[in-house]
C-alpha cells in the first residue's frame, strides 16, 4: 500500500505532466470542472480543478461537490499515475471508479 505523501506525489507529477501537455490539447479539449480523488484504502482524498487541460489548486481533502470523482486504491493510483495501468482496463475491471457525465468522460480521456 502506497502513502499519502506518495499518492500527493503522483498527483503533482500528473498534474505537472498535464501542465507539459496543455498547449496542445487546450484547442481540443475545453474543460474546466472540479474534480476529486479519493483513495479508497487511505482513506483520504484530494482535490483540485481541470482547467484549461491542466490540474490546478491540487490540495488534500475531498471536494463532494466535485463534477468528476475518481475512486481508486493507492497503489492503483500510482500505477495510472506511471503508465503501468491502462485508465480504460482499470475501469473496466473496477480497479478505478469515475464518477462524471458521459461527455466529461470523453474529455477526460482525450486529456489523459
Amino acid at each position: 500500500m502506497a502513502s499519502v505523501d506518495e499518492c500527493r506525489q503522483a498527483l503533482q507529477e500528473l498534474a505537472g505532466r498535464l501542465e507539459r501537455n496543455a498547449e496542445t490539447v487546450r484547442e481540443h479539449v475545453d474543460l474546466d470542472r472540479t474534480l476529486a480523488c479519493r483513495i479508497t484504502d487511505l482513506d483520504t482524498a484530494f482535490h483540485g480543478r481541470l482547467a484549461d487541460g491542466c490540474l490546478v489548486d491540487l490540495a488534500d481533502g475531498d471536494d463532494p461537490k466535485a463534477k468528476i470523482a475518481l475512486s481508486t486504491s493507492s497503489d492503483d493510483l500510482l500505477a495510472l499515475v506511471r503508465g503501468e495501468l491502462d485508465i480504460t482496463r482499470a475501469v473496466a475491471s473496477r480497479r478505478v471508479s469515475i464518477k462524471a457525465n458521459p461527455f466529461d468522460l470523453m474529455k477526460l480521456r482525450k486529456l489523459l
